[in-house]
């Protein structure tokens, strides 16, 4: 037996053992691992690398590298290979002298002279790919014979491992005939017909009805809160004081100014007896005595209001003692609320990205964080007609309900999510409301 007839004969010996092993593979990845490393039993050649078309088509496996790494220099020269190589119907012998002038000059750089491209494809059926052998020495007509058996079984092995069809396209086959088609259109309008109610989300707080807020009575320092954050407290209880020690100081001077001029217009009046001199000296020093009066009295009065007591029963609602102990105030500044925890209300805000056309008297669902099971309806008061930021710098229209009658309150200070219906709409209006605003700020 000649040397070409035992190589043919252990060629397909090799095809034998190359399509058990390939039909034992579970993944593209091990597939090309077997194609560029295994089939030396079928073919000799001292480099491989595959090529796979898809989505993305690229080379995936090279002989004797674990691991392909696209930005290698290497990898991208074969990629620009393949890709001068075009379709590949049938094996073929390719060289140097074949390919563009720019990959023929760097051929010997990275294969050696004599190169076999075999297509790896079933059929006309999934995907296919294209292998590249090469070898110092030219490819025997024989050996093209063989490669065209090798691709047809790799490229069966590539379909097998195809990612299936999926249910829904299997559903689109069936129902692509014109009659189920029309069928489907029909029951499509008539579900977008549908009529729901227009609803959406903002956040929400409980709120006070008929809140009396505490103010700075003038300028100064908080010394300390008297009352902790939602303390029951009675009309007259102190709530919280501003530091007095200048205060004290000026009031102190006042005084004294107060009692020298006292004494000052004594003496006066006693030589305005016998003096008439004395007598427009006195006028002068009672002037004095009235307006150093005054302005002790009005010290007084404000060392008076250093300390600030309720003026009604309620709550106190602040945040934090902390906050506010040490801190400088203005007059008129807000300090604290004192609310009525049986007398609540709904307070949401509904962002401009949001906006529904929400009336008085409109329904409102209540969610709140710390029961998640547990809903309050109410009804819309009010909603302000100009949108305001609020504490997390969302423009939002500031939305009043109250609750129902005759149900469980919750309680003050309560955050959640409020649900604010509206009119009735047709479902595709519903679900195309969003997208179509955001097309028309786009477009104009």
């Amino acid at each position: 037996m000649s040397d070409v007839s035992h190589a043919s004969v252990q060629g397909l010996l090799g095809l034998l053992q190359l399509g058990q092993r390939a039909r034992a593979v579970s993944t593209v990845q091990e597939l090309g691992f077997v194609a560029v490393n295994e089939t030396r039993s079928v073919l000799a050649y001292r480099q491989a690398a595959l090529w796979l078309d898809g989505n993305v088509s690229r080379v995936t496996a090279l002989s004797g590298v674990p691991q392909v790494d696209p930005t290698a220099p290497y990898v991208q020269w074969l990629g620009r290979l393949f890709r001068a190589l075009g379709p590949v119907p049938a094996p073929r012998a390719v060289e140097a002298a074949a390919l563009p002038a720019l990959l023929a000059e760097e051929w010997g750089g990275w294969l050696p002279a004599h190169a076999l491209a075999l297509p790896m494809r079933y059929g006309g059926l999934g995907p296919h790919g294209v292998l590249l052998l090469a070898r110092e020495q030219p490819w025997r007509e024989e050996e093209l014979a063989l490669a065209g058996e090798l691709g047809a079984l790799l490229g069966h092995a590539l379909y097998a491992l195809r990612p299936r069809e999926r249910l829904w396209r299997k559903a689109w086959a069936r129902l692509r005939t014109r009659k189920v088609m029309w069928r489907l259109i029909v029951a499509l309008l008539v579900v977008c017909a549908i009529p729901v109610r227009l609803s959406a989300l903002a956040p929400a707080e409980v709120t006070p009805v008929d809140p009396f807020v505490v103010r700075a009575p003038l300028d100064g320092v908080i010394d300390r809160l008297k009352v902790v954050p939602n303390q029951p407290v009675k009309a007259g209880d102190l709530l919280f004081d501003l530091d007095a020690t200048t205060l004290r100081s000026r009031y102190a001077s006042a005084r004294k100014a107060y009692e020298a001029a006292q004494e000052e217009y004594r003496q006066s009046a006693q030589l305005a007896v016998t003096d008439d001199k004395g007598k427009l000296e006195m006028a002068q020093r009672l002037a004095d005595l009235q307006q150093k009066s005054v302005e002790m009295a009005y010290t007084a009065d404000q060392l008076a209001r250093v300390e600030v007591k309720a003026e009604r029963d309620g709550v106190a609602v602040f945040a934090d003692v902390n906050d506010w102990t040490g801190k400088a105030v203005g007059v008129g500044e807000k300090v604290l609320v004192l609310a009525d925890p049986s007398r609540v209300e709904l307070t949401g805000y509904l962002s401009v990205g949001d906006q529904i056309a929400l009336k008085p008297g409109a329904e409102v669902t209540f969610y709140p964080k710390a029961s998640p099971f547990t809903a309050y309806r109410a009804t819309v008061d009010s909603v302000a007609y100009k949108a305001a930021p609020t504490d997390d710098g969302i423009l939002a229209y500031r939305v009043k309900a109250h609750f129902a009658d005759g149900e469980a309150r919750p309680w003050l200070g309560l955050m959640g999510t409020a649900r604010l219906y509206a009119g009735r709409v047709p479902l595709i209006y519903y679900v195309l409301r969003r997208p179509l605003a955001a097309l028309r700020q786009r477009l104009g």
